[in-house]
């Protein structure tokens, strides 16, 4: 298996410190608003990821972490904009998260732990790297002093001058070095906060995942993820603490990134007009075919999404759900195993658009099957290759009906009142009827067994 390692910048053979247990981190978001489009790409890639190493070392030998940040001062911002509690922010943005997740099929991790729990590790983090010499305290901040490492900057590559004007960095006198970050800073009595050894106060965004992936799978793992856009400064800055807290360690062996996503072209930004939470999106088209968009590029190039890319993914359903329809009476075969050539694509750098390319094959050899065991071979395989890739997890009848499913019940009474009309051969009714569905978006297929419908 191979990933493209960003420590080393290129692609890399992928081997684990023990099989047993695998062991993967990932940055999930911070829960202040509605999950965007880059807050749905990120988990989707690292979700096929995740089924990739489940499939190649078992389920039970991969334990996968991805924290939710609950306290930041972008949740302090939007407490001030709007009047509501912290808690009621956070607990509804993280409910809204934990829904789009489950429409775009993410499994859930291994453990989904938030800042506000690791409060005790981080404080801990904190006296580790005092203790070591790498950090200082200023004015009520402790900070990362980043002369005090040598090769600060080795996972992006850039230069100090690099990062300093690519960074949004916080001017402050009491600072040794302009690149200096916070790993505490006191806060007001009516902002979130914690007693510790510094005084009243909370911890800078990069410390929070150095300690709870460090509690969760140790010192040392195997994977750690997030969109390129986290590479610098917060990847670079879980580096140089979690190193420097303890010596002799490597933190993570595997730094994957997926590429920037980009709307109609641009950078997506509210500035432009162009920026589109997952729930915006979804009211567009079922989030499957969001699913299966992202999947449509490499994950480690640049996403561009557009519109008429989801209407695309969504006629691309169709006609694999339509394959499934075709042998829905017909029973998968229990034993058959995902496709080997989908294997392959996906264990070679998550290569989905290859990957894609052999389900177009599967579906195109199961419309073609005309045995019975050809039919329940076909059918098993194209459902664990895609189970995969996370997408045909639905019955094929409901993703045809889609939010019509809700009016089905009207729907069966008007194919019912169509049937007695034909029986009655009143056939001007009975057309009327198949028409008026027709122009609610209801296609009637008629055949010896009966009438169904599905959403066109």
């Amino acid at each position: 298996m191979y990933l493209f390692n960003t420590l080393k910048r290129r692609k890399d053979k992928f081997v684990p410190i023990d099989e047993n247990n695998v062991r993967m981190y990932v940055c999930g978001p911070t829960v202040y608003d509605r999950a965007h489009l880059g807050n749905a790409k990120t988990p989707v890639v690292f979700d096929v990821l995740y089924r990739v190493l489940c499939n190649k070392y078992g389920k039970e030998h991969v334990t996968y972490v991805s924290n939710i940040t609950d306290v930041d001062d972008k949740i302090l911002n939007k407490h001030k904009e709007t009047g509501k509690s912290i808690r009621e922010i956070t607990e509804q943005t993280y409910q809204w998260y934990i829904d789009d997740m489950a429409k775009l099929n993410v499994l859930p991790p291994n453990y989904r732990p938030r800042a506000t729990e690791y409060i005790k590790e981080m404080i801990e983090l904190v006296e580790l790297l005092l203790k070591e010499g790498h950090a200082y305290e200023a004015q009520g901040h402790v900070l990362f002093d980043v002369d005090s490492m040598p090769n600060y900057g080795f996972l992006s590559g850039r230069s100090m001058k690099e990062m300093l004007a690519g960074a949004r960095i916080e001017v402050a006198d009491y600072k040794k070095n302009p690149a200096d970050f916070v790993l505490w800073k006191p806060s007001d009595k009516d902002q979130p906060g914690w007693d510790s050894p510094w005084g009243y106060g909370r911890p800078g965004w990069h410390l929070e995942c150095s300690a709870m992936s460090s509690k969760l799978l140790g010192n040392t793992f195997d994977i750690h993820g997030g969109g390129s856009d986290l590479i610098f400064p917060h990847h670079e800055n879980e580096c140089a603490q979690s190193l420097c807290a303890h010596p002799g360690e490597k933190f993570a062996n595997y730094w994957v990134h997926g590429g920037m996503l980009m709307v109609d072209g641009v950078k997506m930004s509210k500035s432009l007009g162009n920026f589109y939470t997952i729930d915006q999106v979804l009211e567009k088209a079922p989030a499957e075919a969001l699913r299966l968009l992202f999947l449509t590029t490499h994950y480690h190039q640049p996403f561009n999404f557009t519109f008429e890319g989801l209407e695309t993914a969504k006629q691309t359903l169709d006609r694999f759900y339509n394959a499934l329809l075709r042998v829905k009476d017909v029973a998968a075969k229990a034993d058959e195993t995902a496709d080997d050539k989908v294997v392959a694509a996906l264990e070679d750098d998550l290569n989905t658009p290859l990957a894609l390319s052999h389900i177009h094959e599967l579906v195109n050899q199961l419309n073609k099957a005309e045995s019975l065991d050809d039919m329940q071979k076909l059918k098993a395989k194209l459902l664990k290759s895609a189970e995969l890739l996370g997408v045909l997890w639905q019955d094929p009848e409901e993703w045809f009906r889609g939010d019509a499913a809700d009016e089905a019940q009207e729907i069966e009474a008007l194919i019912a009142n169509r049937a007695e009309a034909k029986k009655n051969k009143n056939y001007a009714l009975a057309d009327e009827i198949r028409n008026n569905l027709k122009a609610k978006g209801i296609i009637l297929e008629d055949s010896a067994q009966g009438t169904t419908w599905k959403k066109a």
